[in-house]
């Protein structure tokens, strides 16, 4: 039998290579099939014949595809598309390309391949127009390239909302080409005829309770073993354990997700408890990913969720444990949190400067904006730039770019003189930054609104939120220990800036309306960053006229400002004013970057006369008269119910409600147990008429 074979490799460490028979192999399949003659399955029996030793073994002919999985990968884009074809020929279904993407280059890096039943036919004015073929089906697989210039599958869904009859395959457009469009070389040499293969070398672990995994033998074995599965040391599984358990016992909207790889092994881990699921629900327009300890020498692989509150205090949306900073481990953390905030993405999404990290961001928050942390990026120029001998100017020069540019051609000069120093010129890092500027650099970023999470002076510094409990050293179970007296301690702090906030008589340093104003609204944090822009109203000391366009007024304000020395300075700043809708914008961008308005743009308002800030600046984060909540609403509204995780959290309150009132009293408890007793009935009742309904169909 000749056959020709191309290969994928799953990322849970077992390499596949599939035979794809000629012509008059399939001739022959077709005859022993009408003769009665079975066809072996590709997996059947194959853990009786797994070999430990590097020898292969499964010599198989004639396999049936394997489903896609996540991790597979090919050599070619065609390579993907056929093997999808095949799987879908023998499933009894077709394949449709529905998306592909490109780079400026017009090469194809991502695409989507789906059943053709996918989606639904576009509204026909004919007359008589053909009835509609399509269900909307979810079966689908997304594979993209990678640096290696293989394709990896990313996102499998197997499930249809169809029937599927594998008799039927042989009718759809995609298989009537199958195998003949390939570039493989169907007929090879006797000599040179492929069987499927399988090579497997057993790694052990000693840390991990001498458990064997299974792993690729060339690539990269140890970095697949981590990133399958928590490193975990001993009595950590335990203290993981006893916290969910805890934390579910003692609060009843705490959520969490548990991701158990092929061996039942810990892989992935989210969670979040019911104050943090309603602080999203406030302060949740702007969030920051931190993974710096997934990232660095830490024990605790951690990857945090953050917000800023009314006080400008960090706080927690969630928390979770992954097994390695892969696109895997990624894409299922942050369905998971898209899941505990029922589905409502934030807009703005802040991360490191993580390739992986940018391409599940725009995966699986398409609509978020995503910026990259500055205070990241500029604590990396030392450890990047630090050895070369210019570094004083360099740093100087990288500075006046990032945090003085108002407008983008400053910037674009400033780092255009920056790389004719000789010792950057060619600077890979560098040349990666100014590839993402328009996600980190400020001058980029005015239009995107920020709430003061993104740092535009080097002096915000942005502290770690379990700073104090975690460390390098600290274990899984030390910090989970330690997990609900570091959010007590800060949630008791802003129970405290609250109290604070709202009993405290504020004496307004100027005689400044807008001071007044704010200081019956703002927290007292806020107010004390909004003092600043009042004070610097009065370094405002001209401003001229420049530009009429419509009921848009362009106004120049002259800022004085002191340096070094004594000596003073003075910088232009345009400010846009509209009369008739009382709007104000300056182009240092103050207002989107922390959430209130600058000193030129108060300048101006005061010199219209405005005594009071326009309603549309004075932003509800950051009132301190605003009711926020600490108990998770239990109402169905934003409740997905297509989603089983959402299903199941909202009918498991409702019950939990139901038995709280059923104790109370012992006619009460007949009541509950009785109408309990009615809803089951019911449902069995739902349930064999859907089972009438599936016959039917069949």
């Amino acid at each position: 039998m000749k056959f020709s074979s191309f290969c994928i490799i799953l990322s849970r460490g077992i390499k596949y290579e599939f035979c794809t028979p000629n012509f008059k192999e399939k001739k022959e399949r077709k005859k022993n099939r009408r003769s009665g003659i079975s066809q072996l399955p590709i997996c059947k029996g194959l853990m009786e014949q797994v070999c430990l030793n590097s020898e292969p073994v499964a010599e198989r002919h004639n396999p049936l595809p394997l489903p896609p999985a996540v991790g597979m990968e090919f050599d070619t884009y065609e390579d993907v598309y056929y093997f999808y074809n095949c799987y879908a020929k023998e499933q009894g279904f077709g394949v449709r390309v529905t998306n592909t993407w490109y780079r400026k280059t017009k090469e194809r890096y991502r695409a989507k391949l789906s059943c053709s039943s996918a989606g639904f036919k576009k509204r026909s004015e004919a007359n008589r127009p053909r009835p509609e073929t399509r269900t909307g089906c979810p079966a689908m697989i997304k594979f993209r390239l990678m640096d290696s210039k293989r394709w990896r599958i990313i996102e499998v869904e197997l499930d249809h909302n169809h029937l599927i009859n594998p008799t039927n395959g042989k009718f759809y457009k995609s298989h009537k080409q199958t195998g003949t469009k390939r570039t493989f070389q169907l007929e090879a040499p006797p000599q040179q005829v492929h069987k499927i293969r399988m090579f497997q070398t057993v790694v052990i672990n000693h840390a991990q309770d001498n458990d064997a995994t299974v792993l690729v033998e060339n690539a990269k074995s140890q970095n697949s073993l981590c990133s399958n599965h928590l490193k975990l040391n001993k009595g950590d599984a335990q203290a993981i354990l006893n916290f969910l358990t805890d934390m579910q016992l003692a609060d009843p909207d705490f959520f969490y997700v548990v991701d158990i790889n092929e061996s039942g092994r810990l892989r992935n881990l989210f969670w979040a408890d019911a104050k943090s699921r309603m602080a999203y629900t406030y302060f949740g327009d702007v969030v920051a990913i931190d993974t710096t300890c997934l990232t660095g020498e830490y024990q605790v692989p951690l990857v945090l969720f953050l917000g800023l509150n009314h006080h400008k205090h960090s706080i927690l949306f969630g928390c979770g444990l992954l097994a390695g900073d892969t696109i895997e481990s990624y894409t299922w953390l942050f369905r998971a949190w898209l899941t505990c905030i029922l589905g409502h993405p934030p807009q703005v999404i802040i991360t490191n400067q993580c390739g992986n990290l940018q391409t599940v961001v725009a995966d699986v928050f398409p609509r978020t904006t995503h910026c990259l942390c500055l205070s990241n990026i500029m604590q990396q120029v030392p450890e990047k730039l630090g050895t070369s001998i210019e570094y004083g100017a360099i740093s100087a020069a990288l500075n006046i770019a990032v945090y003085s540019s108002l407008r983008a051609e400053e910037f674009e000069a400033t780092w255009e003189g920056m790389m004719k120093i000789n010792e950057v010129r060619g600077n890979k890092w560098l040349q990666s930054l100014y590839e993402d500027r328009k996600r980190w650099a400020p001058v980029y970023l005015k239009e995107v609104f920020l709430a003061g999470m993104f740092p535009i002076q080097p002096s915000d510094v942005v502290l770690f939120f379990f700073d104090g409990y975690l460390n390098e050293q600290t274990s899984v179970k030390e910090f989970l220990e330690k997990h609900d007296q570091a959010l007590q301690t800060k949630r008791q702090i802003e129970v405290l800036a609250d109290l604070n906030s709202k009993s405290s008589s504020f004496m307004p340093k100027s005689r400044s309306y807008f001071e007044l104003q704010v200081s019956k609204l703002y927290t007292n944090e806020i107010l004390r960053m909004f003092e600043r822009e009042v004070g610097g109203m009065y370094s405002c000391s001209s401003s001229r006229q420049i530009k009429v366009d419509g009921p848009v007024i362009t106004y120049i304000v002259q800022e004085q400002f002191e340096l070094e020395g004594n000596q003073r300075n003075a910088r232009d700043y345009e400010v846009y004013y509209n009369e008739a809708e009382t709007e104000v914008l300056c182009i240092c961008g103050l207002f989107n970057f922390r959430g209130y308005l600058c000193r030129h743009a108060l300048f101006i308002l005061s010199q219209h006369g405005i005594k009071e800030i326009p309603h549309q600046y004075i932003l509800s984060r950051w009132r301190k008269d605003t009711k926020r909540g600490n108990v998770y609403d239990h109402n169905c509204n934003g409740i997905d119910i297509s989603n089983p995780v959402h299903r199941y959290d909202h009918l498991y309150r409702q019950i939990v409600r139901v038995v709280e009132e059923g104790k109370k009293s012992h006619d009460r408890y007949k009541t509950a147990v009785q109408a309990l007793e009615n809803v089951l009935n019911k449902l069995h009742l739902v349930n064999m008429d859907d089972s009438n309904s599936l016959m039917y169909k069949n």
